[in-house]
């Protein structure tokens, strides 16, 4: 979580424009990175991961009734 702190605490260099959902969304991916202890890269492959699986949900019917996430990911091959 320091990490996660660290980044909120010192002065932002980003471009102010970014729309507060972008901000919100890098906000979301570097918190999954603190608490899984995995890289950025990382995160964006679990998230497109999961986008693949529920674009493939959508083609063939729901996989799960309540359309939660699944307890576990899945690292690695």
């Amino acid at each position: 979580m320091a990490g996660v702190l660290e980044k909120l605490l010192r002065p932002h260099r980003r471009v102010i424009d970014r729309s507060a959902k972008a901000l919100e969304l890098e906000s979301a991916k570097e918190i999954l990175a603190e608490v899984f202890h995995v890289r950025p890269s990382e995160v964006e492959d679990m998230i497109q991961k999961r986008l693949e699986e529920r674009s493939l949900a959508v083609e063939k019917g729901p996989l799960s009734e309540d359309g939660l996430w699944p307890a576990m990911f899945c690292l690695g091959e």
